[in-house]
């Protein structure tokens, strides 16, 4: 916070460059104000003069000017603090106003990140028990990080069974897991997955969809090249999601929701909280890449993510918003990082900025005025230096 309060903001060089031109302007003023004074408005008196001179040196107030935008920032991002919107700079304060379309991460973002298994379809009795296969299951998805993996394998924990020895795994990013289980090459992951391994999944198709129009991301187990079992993992929504995205709609910006499921679950959570625009079966290190699309086709894009796979499109993105409670990773990539990990807190970081930049330019136009009424009253003679002085020390 201590950085991001000394750091300059864009706007704060338009300050700059104005005070660059200002001193000179005003000595020159004053200067042409006791020529004028003394060899014209009242000839041969110096002290008139040089009271008018002063006068417009002591009136003039680039001060005003120089405090304008750090004086907003300095407040900006420590109430920022104060409300768990950590903002790494000025310039990031000033950019996320200018945000018209916001790309939001599903799972850990719009949704709590903890998934829960709520369906195990066993599809070939002779492979084995619902409980035979939630434990190979369970066995396979232990060697993974995902928040669905973890919510199978807690599943199996939960029912007491006993999960058996791991003996090769490879996760294969935004499709699934492969591995050795009892001697069995198990398969769990998507569609794609299993038609890149020749497995014949299509007789399931219809309750494979039942499922995801329930909102349900689905992963198909097969055994040895063979479907045994569909997996329905649902993942709840986070409770302030909702309203966030319709704060933001009304704030005018447009609100994307990106995702690996595939479309139809997708619809499903992105219906549930407001969301029109949807990209859907995206690899994680595609996501970077749809941030692109939005910023070539002219838009001031914001990403809040979680995770790891995540990192590349906060730090593409003009503004990437960390949710807390994700990866240090995410963190690190992004520009505003939101502690309480609520969709809220970017609501409430946009409407920040806005009223922060809507001060500066208060500032900066009040500054400008008092400049621009003052110095004149000071050069026609109506100004006691002692009033001037009264004057610039109150613009500040």
């Amino acid at each position: 916070v201590e950085d991001a309060q000394g750091s300059k903001a864009p706007i704060q060089r338009m300050a700059d460059i104005i005070s660059g031109y200002f001193v000179p302007v005003v000595v020159g003023i004053s200067m042409v104000t006791f020529a004028i004074w003394y060899f014209f408005g009242d000839p041969g008196n110096f002290t008139w003069a040089l009271i008018n001179f002063t006068a417009v040196l002591v009136i003039a107030c680039p001060c005003a000017l120089g405090l304008a935008t750090p004086t907003s920032i300095m407040v900006g991002t420590g109430r920022g603090a104060e409300n768990g919107i950590l903002i790494k700079g000025g310039e990031f304060l000033e950019r996320a106003q200018k945000i018209n379309a916001l790309v939001l991460d599903k799972t850990g973002t719009i949704t709590r990140g903890e998934p829960a298994l709520t369906d195990l379809l066993v599809l070939d009795s002779a492979v084995g028990s619902e409980k035979e296969l939630l434990s190979l299951a369970g066995g396979a998805e232990k060697g993974s990080e995902h928040p669905l993996a973890q919510a199978i394998v807690q599943k199996a924990e939960e029912e007491g069974l006993e999960l058996p020895v791991l003996h090769q795994f490879e996760a294969i990013p935004g499709h699934g897991v492969r591995a050795e289980v009892q001697d069995r090459q198990l398969l769990l992951g998507t569609r794609k997955l299993m038609n890149e391994n020749d497995v014949d999944w299509e007789s399931q198709r219809e309750k494979i969809e039942k499922l995801e129009r329930e909102g349900k991301t689905v992963m198909i187990m097969a055994a040895d090249g063979k479907a045994v079992a569909l997996l329905g993992v649902a993942d709840t929504i986070k409770k302030n999601s909702t309203e966030a995205v319709h704060a933001l709609k009304e704030m005018g910006i447009e609100v994307w929701m990106i995702t690996g499921d595939n479309k139809r679950t997708a619809d499903a959570i992105a219906a549930q909280v407001g969301i029109e625009n949807v990209l859907a079966e995206v690899l994680p290190e595609d996501k970077a890449r749809e941030v692109q699309k939005l910023q070539e086709s002219g838009k001031v894009t914001g990403m809040v993510g979680d995770g790891i796979n995540d990192a590349p499109a906060l730090a593409t993105a003009e503004v990437g918003f960390a949710v807390g409670t994700g990866t240090d990773v995410a963190m690190e990539a992004a520009d505003i990082t939101l502690m309480s990990g609520d969709l809220i807190g970017v609501v409430n970081s946009i409407r920040l900025s806005r009223a922060t930049m809507r001060n500066i330019k208060q500032n900066l136009f009040w500054a400008l005025i008092y400049n621009t009424v003052g110095i004149p009253v000071a050069a026609l003679g109506f100004l006691n230096p002692v009033l001037a002085g009264a004057a610039m020390a109150f613009s500040s």
